[in-house]
């Protein structure tokens, strides 16, 4: 349950950012179909990519994670 919630505050922060799936999955050096299965809560992330995707839409960790609203 909590992947899809983590991807549903992606992908909403993608959107907010204005930024594609692939572009975003550029900046994490991952392909396409990988960056769109952490937004539909199939696949986890790393530290190192949860970090940077915590840098690149301006959120926490703990906002991600549901520990903090935004």
């Amino acid at each position: 349950m909590l992947k899809k919630e983590v991807g549903q505050k992606l992908k909403e922060a993608r959107l907010q950012a204005g930024l594609t799936q692939s572009e975003v999955a550029q900046k994490l050096g991952v392909a396409q179909p990988v960056y769109q299965r952490y937004e539909k809560g199939v696949y986890e992330c790393s530290y190192e990519q949860l970090r940077t995707l915590c840098e690149l839409f301006d959120i926490s960790a703990d906002y991600l994670l549901g520990c903090k609203e935004f």
